[in-house]
């Protein structure tokens, strides 16, 4: 339905029929649990670039049947891939008429499309009982985030995933072992860093407004891209990738790598969510798309008997951190794949992370590379105390697929994920406004600046969407 006379009556009809639908014989046993042996019955909701490459893994793992695809740009040239691939799989150009007509074949979902609408999608179908497999970030927004997690709260039953896959890899075990052994502790400090040119570097940043409308490409609806978002003409500037750079579809640097570097000392450390978010340097700040170089500064207070600590995020190419002695040189881990616009170029300092203890230092790259204790003098004295750190059973695709299965437990799901997510929600709003963020992590309000706290929740729905904002 590409208008948006999409009652909330037909909403909750098909939350109805699709609970049913997974009660019949065929689909689950009883205890939720599906027979031993069986794929998971997988549609897939955007099927070109990065979405075309989760699906790709999903169907790799040999536990998913592909059952539906869905993209808003069906049969342009970067969807071909999946068409071929799958050629006899129905095709959907709305995600909503999709529900409509297969949800009772559908069991999960995977979710490669822009940050912004990863909410709707996600919202309709765990209302529906299906599982979830979204790419990172979780949302744009930090109360869409906030809803994702009460409405998996409140369907316990639905697996969720965000797709941040270094989370099942390596890194992962390593950090999770090194904690629990005592290596990692009493972290006072985190540099993170992505200093990789990016799709926005050449751009004029004294842009006054959005760029001018063009021609909509004929495989394109672009009235369901934009989704909830308040209405912008076409532009080529906003889709494939480019929706990543503007404030009002993506979440820049931060949002596209802050989850495959920092996701392990957020989960690991209880980080939970920031005080306050300081602006240190906004290089090229203007209102619709983000800064060329940024630094952020993040507080997150004691907890319990941990201490304070400070995570500093350095994004830009001419945005260094500072560097500790006896650092040595970092190679480019195979673990980090190219970043989206292209490959890394051999920058000064791969993306990746310095984690200061009061005993250690720490350096790591991103998704699922592993830490190093520097200098190497120290991480030769350590050897013999260094756990053994157990290997995954699963990669983060498996890890999935198998959860809808009951086989295990998703490593990333929105409990963990969501309060990742809005860490960087909050980051982007310093970015943003340009203000310090004072934030009261209790009621979940900022204090410092009503303007932004306003921004918590973003403008309102486009209508025709609201129904998604309802738990």
């Amino acid at each position: 339905m590409s208008d948006h006379n999409y009652s909330r009556r037909k909403f909750l009809t098909q939350a109805l029929l699709a609970t049913a639908a997974a009660a019949t014989p065929g689909f689950l046993l009883a205890n939720g649990k599906q027979k031993a042996g069986e794929k998971v019955n997988l549609a897939c909701i955007g099927i070109g670039n990065r979405g075309a490459e989760i699906i790709k893994a999903l169907y790799n793992t040999g536990l998913a049947n592909i059952v539906a695809l869905c993209d808003v740009d069906m049969e342009a040239p970067h969807t071909q891939d999946i068409l071929k691939q799958f050629p006899n799989v129905p095709r959907f150009k709305d995600f909503r008429q999709m529900f409509d007509k297969m949800g009772n074949q559908i069991e999960a979902v995977s979710i490669g499309t822009p940050d912004f609408s990863h909410f709707p999608i996600t919202m309709m179908a765990i209302s529906l009982g299906k599982h979830v497999y979204v790419e990172k970030p979780m949302a744009r927004t930090f109360n869409e985030v906030e809803l994702m997690m009460k409405a998996a709260a409140k369907n316990p039953k639905v697996v969720t995933q965000m797709g941040n896959q270094g989370h099942s890899d390596a890194n992962y075990f390593q950090f999770k072992a090194w904690k629990e052994a005592g290596i990692i502790k009493d972290v006072t400090a985190i540099t993170a860093h992505m200093n990789s040119p990016r799709r926005w570097h050449g751009w004029n940043t004294n842009i006054t407004s959005f760029p001018a409308a063009e021609n909509i490409p004929s495989t394109l609806d672009w009235d369901v891209w934009q989704m909830q978002t308040q209405g912008h003409t076409y532009n080529k500037d906003f889709v494939n990738g480019q929706w990543r750079c503007w404030f009002d579809f993506g979440m820049g640097a931060l949002g596209d790598w802050g989850a495959h570097i920092l996701d392990t000392a957020h989960e690991f450390l209880d980080l939970g969510l920031p005080y306050e978010v300081d602006p240190v340097k906004l290089d090229g700040h203007n209102n619709f798309f983000y800064p060329t170089s940024t630094t952020l500064s993040f507080k997150f207070p004691k907890r319990g008997n941990i201490p304070p600590v400070e995570i500093k995020w350095y994004d830009g190419i001419d945005n260094l951190p500072p560097i500790p002695e006896g650092y040595g040189v970092q190679g480019l881990d195979p673990n980090i794949p190219p970043p989206s616009n292209g490959a890394i170029k051999p920058a000064k300092l791969n993306p990746g992370k310095i984690i200061y203890s009061n005993d250690l230092t720490f350096k790591g790259g991103s998704h699922g590379s592993i830490l190093s204790i520097i200098p190497e003098a120290k991480a030769k004295e350590m050897q013999s105390k260094l756990p053994e750190v157990p290997k995954s059973p699963s990669n983060h695709f498996a890890n999935f697929l198998k959860a809808c299965k009951g086989e295990e437990k998703t490593r990333s799901p929105f409990s963990i994920a969501g309060p990742l997510s809005q860490v960087f929600c909050l980051g982007v709003l310093a970015q943003w406004t340009g203000e310090k963020i004072v934030f009261d992590r209790n009621k979940k309000v900022i204090t410092s600046s009503k303007k932004a706290n306003e921004l918590l929740m973003g403008p309102p729905p486009r209508k025709g969407w609201e129904q998604y904002y309802k738990v």
